[in-house]
C-alpha cells in the first residue's frame, strides 16, 4: 500500500509546481502576492466545501477542540508558506523559490523526530543531505558567484520551507483523528477566514470581474491547490511525515521544468547538478520505505514460525 502511498505525494506534489503558471499570471494582472494568497485558499475553501457536501456532509463535522489543527494547518501553515513562496517567486525566481521551498524536509525530518520519534536512518539523512545540498546549488550558494539571490529572497524562501513542513507536522496529528478530505476542506476555510478580511479584496473588484482572473484564479484553488493537497494528505496518512516531505520535492523540479519551458528561465550548470541530487534524495527514501517493509515482513514471519 506504501508504493501507492508515494504516487499520491508525487502526484499532489508534480501539481503543485505547477503553482507559477497562475502565480506569475495573477501578479501581471496586478495582485499582489498576499491577495494571490487569498484567491487561492478562498477559491479553495468554497470547492472543497460544495465538494464536501455533495460527498458526504458528515465529514465537515469536527470537535472544537480540535480546531487547533487546522489554526496549524492553516492559518500558521498554509498562510505563512504562501505568502513567503510567492514572495519568494518575485524576489528571485519560480526555479530559485520552488527549491528554496524545499529546506521544508529539513525541518519536517527534525519536528518529526521530536513529536512522533520516528528514527533518524542513515539513508534518511543521506537523503536529507543531497536535498540541502541541491537546494544550494540551485540557488548558486555553491559554488558561489554567477547566479545572485538577494539576502531578503532567501529569508523569504526559507520561511516558505517552514511553513510547508509545519502542514505535515499538523496533518498528522490531524490524521489520528480525520479524512483527509476534512483535514484539507478545514485546513482552507481556517486559512479563508483570516485571509479575506486581511487582503480586503474587495478593493480589487475591478480586477477580480477580469475573465482572465477567474480563470486563473479557478485554476489556482484546484489544480495547485485542492487536487494537490488532498493527493498529499492521502499519502501522508500511509508514510512517515519525513519520509513524504523529502518524496514531494519532485515539486521544485517541475517548478524549474515550468520556469524554463514556460517562462524562459535559465538554469545554470550546478543548478541542474542540484536538480540530479534532489532527484536521487527522492529514490533513496523511497528504497528506504522498501528495506523497511521487507524487514517488517522477515520480522513477521520469524514470529509465525
Amino acid at each position: 500500500m506504501q508504493a501507492y502511498a508515494y504516487i499520491f505525494i508525487l502526484a499532489g506534489a508534480a501539481l503543485w509546481g505547477l503553482i507559477g503558471i497562475f502565480v506569475q499570471k495573477l501578479s501581471s494582472l496586478g495582485f499582489t502576492p498576499f491577495q494571490i494568497v487569498a484567491i487561492r485558499v478562498i477559491t479553495a475553501a468554497v470547492i472543497l466545501v460544495v465538494y464536501t457536501v455533495w460527498k458526504n456532509s458528515a465529514l465537515l463535522k469536527i470537535k472544537a477542540k480540535d480546531s487547533k489543527y487546522f489554526i496549524g494547518t492553516g492559518i500558521i501553515s498554509v498562510v505563512f508558506f504562501n505568502w513567503c513562496y510567492f514572495t519568494a517567486i518575485e524576489e528571485t525566481s519560480l526555479s530559485v523559490a520552488a527549491i528554496l521551498l524545499y529546506t521544508g524536509p529539513a525541518f519536517v525530518v527534525l519536528l518529526s523526530r521530536f513529536f512522533f520519534q520516528e528514527s533518524l536512518t542513515s539513508r534518511k539523512l543521506l537523503s536529507l543531505g543531497l536535498t540541502l545540498v541541491g537546494c544550494a546549488l540551485v540557488v548558486g550558494l555553491i559554488p558561489g558567484g554567477g547566479h545572485k539571490v538577494s539576502t531578503y529572497g532567501i529569508l523569504v524562501g526559507l520561511g516558505s520551507g517552514l511553513g510547508y513542513a509545519l502542514y505535515s507536522i499538523f496533518g498528522k496529528f490531524a490524521l489520528g483523528t480525520y479524512q483527509s478530505l476534512t483535514i484539507t476542506t478545514y485546513t482552507f476555510v481556517f486559512a479563508s477566514a483570516v485571509m479575506l478580511p486581511a487582503s480586503q479584496l474587495w478593493n480589487s473588484l475591478n480586477l477580480l470581474l477580469n475573465w482572465e482572473v477567474l480563470w486563473y484564479g479557478l485554476g489556482l484553488g484546484f489544480f495547485p491547490t485542492v487536487l494537490a493537497y488532498l493527493l498529499y494528505t492521502f499519502g501522508l496518512s500511509l508514510v512517515e511525515s519525513s519520509k513524504a516531505s523529502i518524496t514531494a520535492t519532485v515539486e521544485p523540479i517541475v517548478a524549474a521544468l515550468v520556469g524554463i519551458f514556460v517562462f524562459g528561465e535559465v538554469l545554470h550548470s550546478w543548478q541542474t547538478a542540484g536538480i540530479m541530487l534532489i532527484l536521487a534524495s527522492i529514490f533513496l527514501i523511497q528504497k528506504s520505505s522498501q528495506v523497511s517493509d521487507l524487514d517488517t515482513m522477515q520480522e513477521q514471519q520469524k514470529i509465525q514460525a
